[in-house]
C-alpha cells in the first residue's frame, strides 16, 4: 500500500522542533544546498551532556555549534538536527542544508544526532520517540526518499558513534541496513 513508509503508526506528524533562533544559534559562515529527497538517514550521539529541559538542551546545542564551528573550522553546526531528552528536537543545519556529520555521507543523508552519550545507557522514550516522529516527519515532508536506509554514524566511518547501548536500539528500527 502507499502507506506502507508509515514506519511508527502510534505517531503522527512531526515533533516539536526548536528553531535556530529559539535555542540561540549563531548564523552560518556559508550554507550548500542539500539536493532532497535524500537516501540515508545517520543517527549520531554527541558524547556529551545528558539534557532534559529546552534550557539546558539550548545551551548543549550552541556549546556544540561553538565547537564545531570555533575548534573544527565548519561553517555550522555539523548535524540537520539533534535530538534531547526534553522530548524537543533542535534545528540544526535543517532540511535543506547539508551536513558535516559523517565524512563522504554528507550529501546524500540527514545526519541526526541524540544529545547526550549512550555508549552505556539508551536516550529517554521522550528522545526515542521524538526522533521516530522526525524520520517520519522527514518522510512525509519529502526530504526523506519513502524506501531510504537507516544507518548508525559507525556504518559509515570509523568511529563507536553513536554509542553501542544507542546502536543496539536503532538496529532494531525499520529500514536499518549496516
Amino acid at each position: 500500500s502507499q502507506d506502507s513508509w508509515v514506519l511508527f503508526p502510534a505517531l503522527g506528524g512531526c515533533p516539536r522542533i526548536v528553531s535556530r533562533s529559539q535555542w540561540g544559534a549563531r548564523a552560518p559562515k556559508n550554507r550548500v544546498r542539500l539536493r532532497t529527497p535524500v537516501p540515508f538517514v545517520i543517527i549520531h550521539h554527541t558524547e556529551g551532556n545528558p539534557c532534559t529541559s529546552q534550557a539546558s538542551c539550548s545551551r548543549q546545542v550552541r556549546g556544540i555549534q561553538n565547537y564545531h564551528m570555533n575548534s573544527n573550522g565548519w561553517s555550522d553546526i555539523g548535524y540537520n538536527f539533534l535530538i534531547g531528552e526534553d522530548g524537543n528536537v533542535y534545528e540544526g543545519r535543517g532540511w535543506s542544508t547539508m551536513g558535516a556529520h559523517a565524512k563522504n555521507w554528507n550529501h546524500k543523508s540527514l545526519g541526526f544526532s541524540f544529545l547526550g552519550s549512550f555508549s552505556s545507557r539508551v536516550p529517554n522514550n521522550a528522545a526515542l520517540n521524538a526522533a521516530k516522529s522526525l524520520i517520519q516527519c522527514a518522510v512525509s515532508k519529502g526530504f526523506l526518499s519513502r524506501s531510504y536506509f537507516l544507518k548508525g554514524h559507525r556504518n559509515v566511518n570509523p568511529t563507536d558513534c553513536p554509542g553501542n547501548a544507542l546502536y543496539k536500539v536503532i538496529r532494531q528500527w525499520p529500514r536499518f541496513k549496516a
